[in-house]
């Protein structure tokens, strides 16, 4: 049963994908503003809302990747059990990929709202900061010797800490296609099942991802203990 899920969560992603995009380009309405006293206004986005689908849905991975990644660090700093170190650290992989996505298309989604690629506001430079955070995490794990699990453990932690400041920050300056103040849940009946569904979808893919890394990342740490044992033992040299 195990050996079928990561399979399935791949086959399961790849029909949400297609029928995702057939909901966000042919069946999802184009996005409509709010004014000041909450009644909608005019289409202002037209086709281009549509990569906010795709945007929000990585946004919402990489949050909850964070979050893995930082309670597995904390349950790996208190018992020193590898295991959470393996969680912890596959899914700083997959949030990395999600997040290096969440800059791209909310720089492309912003160039279309605003007219500019960026602007140095608290919550771009919050996202931003939290990425970095996420690749020293990699980096420490790969250069900083032996003490890199639990340097990288406590970088996890400040980054999981930094997930609510940003996700508060969402509705100062979200574009309505986002919702009513940045909330997703006040978006229109009709782009609702789009929205949910690539959710979904990138969830079985998130699933799958950090499961195989897991698995991965596991399995090297297991061939450097037994070449450790191997060297103690004079078999190696």
């Amino acid at each position: 049963m195990k050996k079928l899920l990561v399979p399935s969560l791949v086959l399961l992603g790849a029909i949400g994908f297609c029928v995702s995009l057939w909901q966000v380009f042919l069946v999802a309405p184009m996005q409509y503003g709010y004014l000041e006293d909450g009644r909608l206004a005019g289409s202002s986005l037209f086709f281009n809302q549509k990569i906010s689908y795709f945007h929000i849905a990585h946004a919402f991975m990489l949050f909850v990747a964070v979050f893995v990644s930082g309670l597995s660090s904390i349950a790996f700093l208190r018992t020193r059990n590898p295991k959470w170190d393996d969680i912890a650290s596959a899914a700083t992989d997959v949030a990395v990929a999600f997040g290096a996505v969440v800059l791209v298309t909310g720089s492309i989604w912003a160039k279309a709202a605003w007219d500019v690629w960026w602007n140095w506001e608290p919550r771009l430079t919050m996202s931003l900061l939290l990425w970095l955070v996420l690749v020293g995490y990699v980096l420490v794990r790969k250069f900083a010797g032996p003490s890199a699990d639990r340097i990288a453990a406590g970088m996890a932690v400040f980054g999981m800490v930094g997930v609510p400041f940003i996700y508060t920050m969402v509705g100062q300056d979200s574009h309505p296609a986002s919702g009513k103040n940045g909330v997703v849940a006040t978006l229109g009946a009709g782009m609702r099942p789009a929205f949910w569904l690539t959710v979904a979808t990138f969830l079985c893919w998130f699933l799958a991802l950090v499961i195989t890394r897991v698995q991965s990342t596991r399995a090297e740490r297991e061939v450097r203990e037994l070449r450790e044992r191997a060297l103690d033992l004079g078999v190696l040299e």
